[in-house]
């Protein structure tokens, strides 16, 4: 059985300064569901992502980084003639970074609803999607809709992360009443303080609730209680992917049975590991090192 399956588009990033007058970039892969499936994978429990990429070398990458740290993509599929997408990150001194999409077209862009294994996401002990996917076009958006149809249908678990990025939806009222509906279906719900008014209706006592509130750390509502955990201190490298991270770490400590304050706990840690590394995932822990 499966632990987590995820869903999403996983793509090429550049990071630099500022291009127009850098001399040095650093080439990686990143994607909010790729960084939750190396986590869960580097913690020893079963991950599998579905997606596309195209036949190029980012694709070959994206591949190679998954295979090599143990998570399952025999439902990933190859493109051929299609570009996998790219991101553009320029670090800007006191802001955040400046990041561009280069998504368009791209073959992780046209996930649709016939790629979707219903058979394997209904074998699974969870399922973990997020808003940058479903922001993605309406195909995307369906086969979203259609891996959690098949969870509800089957009575596993749904985990969603709002992860709202203005750039990616037409309009504010569009990504509510999207992210509301996801939100609404799911049983673990992720999102940070600036998202709340997003997804009101979905803030129900019986819905397990977790609220990133920055600088002063993470609340979850769980059992109709709170309990908060304070931010891990560590020297900021880049902050990129570390609500991912944190997603991971406390689906982890779900699985394994925690408390939901040892579940913050976990999400707190595996978000410092990737505040301290450049990389949205190759900082991770794993399981000896918590």
């Amino acid at each position: 059985m499966t632990d987590v399956c995820t869903l999403g588009e996983a793509l090429g990033v550049v990071s630099s300064g500022r291009v127009r007058h850098e001399n040095e970039a650093r080439l990686d892969v990143c994607g909010p569901e790729l960084t939750v499936a190396v986590a869960l994978a580097r913690l020893g429990h079963r991950a599998c992502f579905l997606g596309k990429v195209g036949g190029d070398e980012l694709g070959a990458r994206v591949l190679t980084v998954l295979r090599g740290e143990g998570v399952d993509v025999a439902d990933m599929r190859v493109t051929e003639g299609a570009r996998t997408g790219l991101l553009l990150r320029e670090a800007r001194v006191g802001r955040e970074p400046q990041v561009t999409h280069y998504r368009a077209g791209s073959a992780g862009s046209a996930l649709a609803p016939g790629n979707v294994p219903i058979d394997r996401i209904a074998r699974a002990k969870m399922l973990h999607v997020t808003g940058i996917t479903a922001a993605l076009g309406r195909d995307a958006l369906e086969a979203v809709r259609t891996a959690v149809s098949a969870a509800r249908t089957s009575g596993v678990m749904i985990s969603f992360a709002v992860r709202y990025v203005p750039e990616l939806w037409p309009s504010v009222r569009e990504a509510e009443e999207v992210l509301g509906e996801l939100a609404c279906a799911s049983h673990l719900l992720f999102l940070g303080q600036d998202e709340l008014d997003l997804v009101k209706p979905a803030l129900t006592p019986e819905r397990e609730v977790v609220v990133d509130r920055g600088a002063k750390g993470a609340s979850v509502r769980a059992d109709r209680m709170r309990y908060d955990e304070p931010r891990v201190q560590v020297p900021v490298v880049d902050v990129a992917g570390s609500g991912d991270a944190f997603a991971a770490g406390y689906i982890s400590a779900a699985l394994d049975g925690l408390t939901p304050p040892e579940r913050l706990r976990r999400g707190a840690l595996l978000g410092a590991a990737v505040v301290a590394s450049a990389s949205d995932w190759q900082g991770l822990p794993v399981r000896a090192e918590l």
